[in-house]
């Protein structure tokens, strides 16, 4: 299943969904249209995405578990995220799957750390520091999922979560899933900003956020298997 969690995406939402047909024809693509006030839902409806439309905004994380607990319900096995945003490209959606067919990785992250500023790579220093995480691009929101992640991830221990990358890491690592990175390219956002990093607030708000999931998990360890990165 592809899963696109999306808040007023209307003027990229048609083009992301028509660019995955073409490259994963027979996946299901379901939008999770989080509260938008523009017209994105109905957009992506007419592009015969599913839709699932929140009754209230959950943010970018909420809307994503949202998806992840459709696809468990829905008995899919495997689920690639992609941003709303026209940022992915949906012709390496085979790259991330390939690691989860052959069995050596229950995620895949679509890595391009050199598309994000010096400020934000500062920021993924400190948090690799804090956390012991290797990760080189630790916001990417192109990710595949195995079953078993996907499990671990609509629980309700990550409901709570305001972000979609330190704390599903953290998550993910301490139930032991093997986590690899595969490089790929991106292209800047079709339209708007990030909401994460639009003003110093919001910026002030997810270092702290973040912080307190990072120095809350210091010394636990997975509970099965390996913790195994890049």
């Amino acid at each position: 299943m592809i899963l696109i969690p999306a808040y007023n995406e209307a003027a990229s939402i048609a083009g992301v969904i028509a660019e995955i047909r073409l490259h994963a024809r027979d996946a299901p693509i379901v939008v999770v249209d989080d509260c938008s006030d523009d017209a994105t839902g109905e957009i992506a409806r007419r592009a015969d995405a599913r839709v699932l439309r929140l009754p209230m905004r959950l943010g970018a994380w909420g809307a994503m578990q949202t998806g992840l607990r459709y696809a468990l319900r829905q008995d899919w096995q495997r689920v690639v995220t992609i941003d709303s945003d026209g940022q992915h490209r949906p012709a390496d959606i085979g790259r991330l799957l390939s690691p989860l067919d052959n069995g050596t990785a229950d995620v895949v992250i679509g890595a391009c750390p050199e598309r994000v500023s010096a400020a934000r790579r500062i920021a993924w220093r400190y948090f690799r520091l804090l956390t012991g995480i290797a990760l080189e691009d630790i916001t990417s929101g192109f990710r595949a999922y195995n079953r078993a992640a996907i499990e671990i991830l609509a629980a309700p221990d990550a409901t709570l979560l305001d972000y979609q990358d330190v704390g599903v890491l953290l998550l993910l690592r301490r139930s032991g899933l093997r986590i690899l990175e595969v490089p790929v390219a991106m292209r800047p956002r079709a339209d708007g900003k990030s909401r994460v990093f639009e003003s110093w607030w919001t910026v002030g708000r997810y270092m702290l956020h973040t912080s307190v999931l990072c120095i809350a998990a210091i010394g636990k360890r997975p509970k099965l298997g390996t913790w195994n990165e890049r």
